[in-house]
This record gives C-alpha cells, sequence and structure tokens, in this order.
C-alpha cells in the first residue's frame, strides 16, 4: 500500500536529496516530476544547470567531455545543498565519480534513482521527442559511459519499460521500504 504525500513528506525527508538519472530519453523529467508531487518537493531540470556551451555543443551532435561535465556536476550538487524541501533533481550521472562529485558538493546524503531501459526502448522514446537540444545519436555514447549505480551506491534501479504509473509505484515502494 502506497503511503499518502504527506505521510512520506513526514518520515524524516526534511531536506531529502534525489537525482533521476540515466540516459538521454529515459524518462528523467516525467518521472522526477512526478515524485516530486508525490514527495511533496520541486523538481529541478538538470539541463537547465548546463552551461550555455555545453548546451551548444550537444545541440551540434558533439558528446560533452568530463571537462565539460565538472562545472554542470558541481551546479546540480550546489543547488541540491541548497535545498530546504525535498527537491529532485534530473542529472545523467551516467558514471560513479560524477554521481561521486554530486555528493560531495552536497556534503550530505543523495540518493540517486536510476531509470534503466533497453537500447531500443529508450531509441523509440528519442525519436518521438521534439524540441530537446539532445539529439539521438548521442544515445550510443551515453550508454557506452554508463556506469549503473552499484551496491555500495544504495540507489533505487527502476526498468522503464512498464507503464508510467508501474514505474512511479516501484520507486515510492522503494523509497518507502527505506524508512520504515
Amino acid at each position: 500500500m502506497l503511503m499518502a504525500a504527506s505521510q512520506l513528506h513526514s518520515k524524516a525527508m526534511r531536506p531529502r536529496r534525489f537525482v533521476i538519472m540515466g540516459v538521454s530519453g529515459c524518462g528523467k523529467s516525467s518521472v522526477g516530476a512526478a515524485l516530486a508531487y508525490h514527495l511533496s518537493g520541486i523538481y529541478i531540470d538538470g539541463d537547465d544547470l548546463h552551461p550555455a556551451a555545453n548546451v551548444a555543443k550537444m545541440s551540434a551532435g558533439v558528446p560533452l567531455t568530463d571537462a565539460d561535465r565538472w562545472p554542470w556536476l558541481n551546479s546540480v550538487g550546489e543547488c541540491l545543498a541548497q535545498a530546504e524541501e525535498p527537491v529532485l533533481i534530473g542529472c545523467s550521472a551516467l558514471k560513479q565519480i560524477y554521481r561521486d562529485t554530486i555528493r560531495a558538493a552536497v556534503d550530505g546524503p543523495v540518493r540517486f534513482i536510476h531509470l534503466a531501459g533497453k537500447r531500443e526502448v529508450i531509441a523509440a522514446r528519442l525519436q518521438l521527442r521534439q524540441g530537446h537540444f539532445m539529439p539521438a545519436a548521442l544515445l550510443e555514447s551515453q550508454f557506452a559511459a554508463l556506469e549503473p549505480p552499484g551496491p555500495g551506491e544504495q540507489a533505487v534501479t527502476v526498468d522503464i519499460d512498464q507503464p508510467f504509473d508501474t514505474v512511479i509505484a516501484a520507486i515510492i515502494a522503494a523509497l518507502e521500504e527505506e524508512e520504515l
């Protein structure tokens, strides 16, 4: 049974910091917004925290380098650290070192929620997406960089190849289980 948003919010969740992670097209924005509603928090699209030069590179179909990512990852961490209420940020956080960088900037607990999916599923989603700067051609570079969270990272991983409501319910159930 799912807890009401107020019950989830009242269980030692002030402030709580979450990163909705995964490759482009996995649903970070949609899932993040829905979870923010359930957790009585706010959702921030990590794409909005990218420096203009990063957006220009990705728009041109050029994958980002680690040097490009460090300022962005630090911005994600700083945004999480300043949170006074539950906050969720959509950020690819593809490598463990990226997640470690975010954790270091926060200097506190951060829960990563990995939206995992098969290439074919995500590629099909990207083909339907319009108006986003990240071209589908960069999907392969994202999968090549992806280091799924390991057991020591205490991340929640959910398969996105299921109905949206089921994805949300699975994440909420995993978070509830941790709170018990």
